[in-house]
């Protein structure tokens, strides 16, 4: 008999193939994922460099939010945007309201309500970058923690399967066990097979991911220290 991988796979029965497919579709995921999470990962890094070295140079925000609208892929040119809209809102609800006396605008407390609105309009864009890049690692822990699991169980169905063919048959031979057995164990090297790349790379990508969001925090203080520095030494 030949006992190949693919021929052992070919002649298992129903319930094992059921659990090679499973195990086929976590695993197509799984790399779908991997390489997906790749190519975003290095063009978000490759986009925040390019939009960091413009902001520094920025003499304006204006300027600086032109560049951070050339780089929608980059986290921290998101957080940028998002606070530049909110800054701008609340610019645009004061010019809309009535003027006050020149001694009452601009106190202290309305500098510090302005700051307050800005920080939560930052938190907030922080927090869907860093969703934006977790998703789909969810998958990724999922499959390296069950497809294990999977295969098992098409291995113990597989051996429960060969012991009834030995009792069916009336010989516990190597020549009758070893078939079935072989057949059956292929589906735990599957699982394993499926679900170590998965654990190695959602682990290698959840750090990637807690590196990137120290950057975008690093650089959220920075934007916010320039805003409030710049609102409580306006005359």
């Amino acid at each position: 008999m030949d006992l190949s991988v693919f021929s052992m796979m070919a002649h298992a029965g129903l319930v094992v193939k059921l659990v090679m497919l499973t195990l086929l579709f976590f695993s197509v995921v799984s790399w779908w994922i991997i390489i997906a999470k790749y190519f975003l990962f290095s063009r978000s890094r490759k986009a925040s460099e390019e939009f960091l070295a413009d902001f520094w140079e920025s003499k304006t925000l204006n300027n600086a939010y032109e560049s951070a609208k050339a780089a929608p892929l980059s986290p921290e040119a998101a957080v940028f945007v998002s606070g530049f809209n909110e800054l701008r809102k609340i610019s645009a609800a004061r010019s809309a309201g009535q003027p006050q006396p020149a001694e009452k605008q601009e106190t202290l407390q309305t500098k510090l309500a302005v700051m307050d609105n800005l920080k939560r309009a930052v938190r907030k864009a922080q927090l869907i970058e860093i969703e934006r890049l977790e998703r789909s690692l969810a998958f990724l822990a999922t499959t390296g923690s069950a497809t294990p699991f999977i295969g098992l169980f098409g291995t113990v169905w597989g051996i429960l399967v060969s012991f009834q063919e030995i009792g069916a048959r009336g010989s516990a031979s190597l020549a009758v066990v070893a078939p079935g057995i072989s057949e059956a164990l292929v589906a735990t090297a599957a699982g394993l097979a499926v679900a170590i790349p998965a654990v190695v790379l959602y682990n290698f990508y959840a750090n990637k991911v807690a590196d990137v969001q120290s950057d975008i925090e690093n650089f959220s203080f920075d934007f916010l220290n320039l805003i409030e520095r710049d609102m409580l030494t306006r005359k």
